[in-house]
């Protein structure tokens, strides 16, 4: 163990416990690896229905749209929410565990069941932002029970409390991070009831699904952004790193990012749901909210990242997935303020905040694994990987941009996509190198952590 994994006051590391809690983060955890696992599977083919020269073997743009489908919510959806999952199990009391359990069952069987329903007749997909469908019995089944497990998840969150203590400490700090990330989760699941309740009987379709994943959806955003804080203060802390913040006012900065989500229900109660407010006010509410904590929380890691000591082997994997998470989540946001109309700058914002939080999970995870009883990842590829993966998804996200640019489309693939210029063609090709960068480098993390999953350390 390094001087930077001893729990101080000043550090932003959060003990974790050796009981049943234990096994049920590992559980949540295999479960967000395997949603990953299967979300890459679909992205191949996804990034190959779009790339010149390549695209015209996949000419129907049904497969497109389907594979599109379950990969956002394999990628976005499950495996954000199942490491919330682990966060939340490592950050409770013993109390409630069957209800733990029975949350992670849920949610994995929803899973198995998002997964397999293209493969059993699903399709006639509707792209709906936040949480796309595939308008078929089974896949909602499996959304239903995936949601459900959640709410379990997020109950049990918020009750099996520990408490942050008086004299905050680092680790304090973090509990209280992971409250407001359970907080902002429950009041999504409420959005989502809510939204529900008020849909119009004329509403169908696409306008529908649009209307009742907008609320929820956009809160999810904080609940996934108050994770990826979380991460990034225990990354830089188990790195080396001292973060130029104080625990009691990294306490503060998690109760501000959450302020922003208490005017939730106001926007219900001002304008109905099929009004322009409602939909402007919840992009304002995550455009402009959404860096009350993300702003001063970042730079007080990067002025400690700065003045921060060589990086010693074991520390150098947490490092860079640290800065990269920064570097993606910084560019995503910027990129959000660029958006002008419906091209494919909008994928390219989000891309890149997305893969910010991924990025922060992921270095967590190759923290987390010899912790939770499994061997140590391997530290040279673990280095390297999300560089591999963040420079693809930044040469992806570049391609995007250069792309709506000159007016490409968002969620359309072939012939669709209008590419009849030489700068669109070229645009468009950067996007697809990218892609396939980023690809390997989502491949060479799960074959880091499945090597780590199997070589367990020999017990003394």
């Amino acid at each position: 163990m390094n001087a930077a994994d001893r729990t101080t006051p000043d550090n932003f590391l959060l003990p974790l416990p050796d009981d049943a809690r234990q096994r049920l983060a590992t559980g949540w955890l295999l479960l967000g690896l395997v949603a990953l696992l299967g979300s890459g599977i679909f992205s191949v083919l996804l990034v190959l229905a779009r790339t010149p020269g390549v695209q015209s073997l996949f000419p129907w743009t049904d497969f497109f749209h389907t594979a599109l489908v379950v990969h956002v919510d394999l990628s976005v959806l499950v495996w954000f929410l199942a490491f919330g999952g682990l966060l939340w199990s490592l950050n409770s009391t013993p109390r409630a565990l069957p209800l733990g359990w029975a949350a992670l069952a849920l949610a994995a069987f929803g899973t198995l069941v998002l997964t397999l329903a293209p493969f059993l007749g699903a399709g006639d997909a509707l792209m709906s932002n936040y949480i796309p469908v595939l308008q078929h019995p089974l896949f909602f089944t499996g959304l239903l029970a995936f949601a459900a497990g959640c709410a379990l998840l997020v109950l049990r969150a918020m009750t099996a409390v520990p408490p942050v203590g008086m004299w905050v400490a680092g680790a304090g700090a973090l509990r209280f991070g992971l409250n407001t990330a359970a907080v902002s989760a429950a009041l999504a699941l409420i959005a989502f009831v809510w939204s529900f309740l008020q849909m119009p009987d004329f509403l169908s379709g696409k306008a529908y699904y649009e209307l009742l994943f907008w609320g929820g959806g956009h809160v999810l955003q904080f609940t996934y952004t108050l994770l990826m804080l979380v991460a990034w203060l225990w990354l830089a802390s188990a790195s080396g790193v001292t973060p130029r913040v104080t625990p009691r006012i990294a306490l503060l900065m998690f109760a501000l990012g959450l302020v922003a989500v208490f005017v939730t229900p106001l926007i219900y109660y001002a304008h109905e749901l099929t009004s322009v407010g409602h939909i402007k006010l919840f992009t304002w509410l995550m455009r402009y909210g959404g860096s009350l904590a993300t702003l001063p929380l970042g730079l007080a890691v990067l002025l400690g990242l700065l003045g921060a000591p060589r990086a010693a082997s074991d520390e150098r994997p947490l490092r860079a997935a640290l800065l990269a998470s920064m570097l993606l989540f910084g560019v995503g946001g910027i990129i959000g303020f660029l958006i002008q109309g419906s091209n494919v700058t909008i994928p390219a914002h989000y891309h890149g905040s997305i893969v910010g939080v991924t990025l922060a999970f992921m270095g967590l995870t190759y923290y987390l694994l010899p912790r939770l009883g499994f061997g140590a990842p391997d530290r040279q590829w673990a280095h390297a990987q999300p560089w591999l993966y963040g420079g693809g998804q930044l040469l992806h996200v570049s391609g995007l941009v250069w792309s709506g640019g000159y007016g490409v489309q968002r969620k359309v693939a072939g012939a669709a996509q209008g590419l009849d210029t030489v700068e669109r063609v070229a645009a468009m090709g950067v996007m697809g190198l990218g892609g396939l960068i980023a690809i390997i480098g989502g491949v060479v993390f799960l074959v880091v952590v499945g090597r780590a999953l199997w070589r367990r350390p020999a017990r003394a």
